[in-house]
């Protein structure tokens, strides 16, 4: 049985750093370093991928089944999750006009 209050934080620690790195990649990109901005998303993924993971981890011991409590934290930090993830999306086009107008 996985904590929650550990699975929680773990989510919500993981999937912060990984939305601090999608604004580092955009700095990165509005400076022209292009490279080091698909750099910085690589390693946002990263972290995206081990909050995503415990996610799917309290889904599956979840079962469908209520057995997880839904509190306030466990929202808190499925808004996190979703907002990296989102984030992560939005830098990926920013990231593409920049580089296209790097071009021009």
């Amino acid at each position: 049985m996985i904590d929650q209050e550990e699975a929680v934080m773990e989510i919500i620690v993981n999937a912060g750093q990984s939305r601090s790195l999608c604004f580092e990649a955009l700095q990165a990109a509005r400076q022209g370093q292009i490279d080091h901005a698909r750099d910085l998303l690589r390693q946002a993924d990263t972290f995206t991928r081990q909050a995503h993971k415990m996610q799917t981890r309290l889904i599956e011991q979840d079962a469908g089944e209520a057995r997880q409590p839904m509190t306030l934290i466990m929202v808190h930090a499925q808004d996190h999750l979703m907002t990296s993830m989102l984030a992560r999306e939005l830098s990926e086009e920013i990231l593409h006009l920049y580089q296209r107008d790097a071009r021009a």
